[in-house]
């Protein structure tokens, strides 16, 4: 989260104990320990809330494009002009039997 180095910590420690005094410092340190537990679990909940709606939002735009793309009309549209070729190949089909049949007779 900062960008503190050891040479910071010892300083920050040095200047809290002449401040405070022995007595008080070690009641502080469990207080900003504290604070800065509570501090980073509050920044993870809010991390992983936003990544969660994130998710969500992705997932919903994701299924709005794959329901987009697979339009049920277009299906419909296919099956039909598949179905007319289907019924002109067996009219086809059976006008050539016809045909056959009466040259057989």
């Amino acid at each position: 989260m900062f960008d503190i180095g050891f040479s910071e910590f010892v300083l920050i420690g040095v200047v809290a104990l002449i401040v405070l005094g022995p007595e008080r410092l070690p009641g502080a340190a469990r207080t900003v320990g504290a604070l800065l537990r509570r501090a980073r679990n509050s920044w993870a909940n809010v991390r992983s809330e936003v990544e969660r709606e994130l998710a969500a939002e992705e997932l919903k735009r994701s299924m709005r494009d794959a329901a987009a793309a697979a339009d049920p009309r277009d299906d419909l549209r296919n099956a039909a002009e598949q179905f007319r070729e289907t019924t002109e190949q067996v009219r086809e089909s059976t006008e050539d039997l016809g045909r056959k049949l009466d040259e057989r007779n």
